[in-house]
C-alpha cells in the first residue's frame, strides 16, 4: 500500500497560514518582524506598497526614519548562521581599511600636532556568526577622536567596537605622517623631515599589546665598493667612487611601559645614532660635502644595519620584542639588498608578505 503525502497546501490552508501571520505581526515587536523576515510587514493593513514593482523615482528629501521602520530595514551581514558562505569558518580579520580623520599627537617637547591619519580596525570572527557591522568600527572611533590622543582614543574606540561587534580579538592601526624639524649637517639651515609611523594596538586572549612602526630613510654606503674605489684610487691613480642608494629600514617595537614612555621622536633618535646616514632636507654645498664624509665614516652593509638598529633597541628599556626589516634599494644591482631580524615572539614569522620589501620605499 503506497501513500502518498501532499506536500504543497491548497488555497484554503495558505488563506489560514496568512492569517496567522498577521495575527502574530499586528502584535510582535518591528525588530522581531524584521528579523524574520522585512516583507512581512507589507502584509500588515496600511504597510501594503501596491504599485510594487512600479516604484517610485522620486527622491523624497524630506522622508525620516523612526525607530519602527528602521527596524524593518534587511540587514544580512547579521543574519543567521544559514546564510554563511563557503566554510564555517573562523576569520581572523575583518573590518576596514584606510578610513582617515584628523587626530592629535602628543609630542615629546610638551605640545600637540594635529595629523592627518589612516586607521584600519578589525576584529575576529566566530565560525558561526555570518559577519560584522563595519560602520560600527568607524563611529567607535568617531566618538573619542576629538576627545583624546593617539594611544587613548584606540583604547576607547577598541574597548567600545570589540564590546558592540562581540568579537574575542581585535586590533587597531593608526598610520600617519610625523613631522620633526630637522638641521642641516653644516649650513645651520632647518627643514621639515616627514617620518612615516604606525599606531597600532592588539587586544588577543584577553591581552592587549601597544606598538610603534617607524620607517626611517638613510643612506647606505656599500663597504666593499669604498674598499674598492680607494684601491683605484691608491694603487693606479684612478678616481672611482663607491656606490651609494636610498634606504630603508621598518623599525617596529612593543612598548614596554614600564620602562617609561617612548616618544617618536626618541624611536626616531634611537634610529638616528645607530645608523646616522639620514637623508637631508636642507642642503648647502657644504652640506653635501659633509653628506659625503658622514657616509665615508659610516659604510654599512644591510646586515649591518638591521644589527645597529637591533643594538639601539635592546639598550632601550622601554623597547620589548622588535623586528627590524631593511631593504638597501641598490645603485649597483638591479635588485635589492633586504633582511630582517627579530627579537620575541610577537613579530617572529615562517613567512613573509610576498611584496613585503617592495612596501620598503620612500614615495618622496
Amino acid at each position: 500500500m503506497n501513500l502518498q503525502t501532499r506536500l504543497t497546501p491548497d488555497g484554503e490552508e495558505a488563506k489560514a497560514a496568512l492569517d496567522v501571520l498577521r495575527a502574530w505581526a499586528a502584535q510582535a515587536d518591528p525588530a522581531e518582524v524584521a528579523r524574520l523576515d522585512p516583507a512581512i510587514a507589507r502584509l500588515l493593513p496600511g504597510h501594503e506598497v501596491s504599485n510594487y514593482p512600479d516604484l517610485s523615482r522620486h527622491y523624497d528629501p524630506d522622508f525620516t526614519v523612526d525607530e519602527a521602520y528602521r527596524a524593518t530595514l534587511p540587514d544580512l551581514q547579521n543574519g543567521p548562521a544559514s546564510l554563511i558562505v563557503g566554510a564555517k569558518a573562523r576569520i581572523e580579520h575583518v573590518g576596514i581599511s584606510n578610513f582617515r580623520l584628523p587626530l592629535r599627537y602628543r609630542t615629546r617637547s610638551g605640545g600637540e600636532v594635529t595629523l592627518e591619519t589612516s586607521v584600519t580596525g578589525t576584529v575576529s570572527l566566530d565560525a558561526n556568526k555570518k559577519g560584522i557591522n563595519m560602520s560600527r568600527v568607524m563611529r567607535s572611533f568617531y566618538t573619542h577622536a576629538g576627545k583624546e590622543f593617539s594611544f587613548e582614543v584606540m583604547a576607547a574606540a577598541l574597548d567600545d567596537y570589540r564590546d558592540k561587534l562581540d568579537s574575542f580579538d581585535a586590533r587597531l592601526m593608526m598610520r600617519f605622517s610625523f613631522p620633526a624639524e630637522i638641521e642641516s649637517l653644516r649650513s645651520g639651515l632647518r627643514g621639515w623631515q616627514y617620518y612615516e609611523i604606525g599606531l597600532e594596538m592588539v587586544d588577543q586572549n584577553g591581552t592587549r599589546q601597544k606598538m610603534i612602526h617607524l620607517d626611517y630613510v638613510y643612506s647606505s654606503t656599500c663597504p666593499c665598493s669604498l674598499e674598492l674605489s680607494e684601491h683605484a684610487r691608491r694603487t693606479r691613480g684612478q678616481l672611482a667612487t663607491p656606490h651609494s642608494q636610498r634606504s630603508v629600514a621598518r623599525i617596529s617595537v612593543v612598548l614596554d611601559e614600564t620602562g617609561g614612555c617612548l616618544w617618536f621622536e626618541d624611536l626616531i633618535d634611537i634610529a638616528r645614532r645607530a645608523v646616522p646616514t639620514e637623508t637631508q632636507v636642507m642642503v648647502k654645498r657644504e652640506d653635501e660635502q659633509a653628506f659625503a664624509e658622514l657616509n665615508a665614516a659610516n659604510p654599512i652593509f644591510v646586515e649591518d644595519a638591521v644589527r645597529a638598529f637591533a643594538g639601539g633597541l635592546l639598550a632601550d628599556p622601554r623597547v620589548g620584542d622588535f623586528r627590524v626589516a631593511a631593504s638597501h634599494q641598490e645603485s649597483l644591482h638591479s635588485h635589492d639588498a633586504v633582511a630582517v631580524l627579530t627579537e620575541g615572539a610577537t613579530f617572529a614569522s615562517a613567512s613573509l608578505d610576498p611584496r613585503f620589501f617592495a612596501s620598503l620605499s620612500h614615495g618622496g
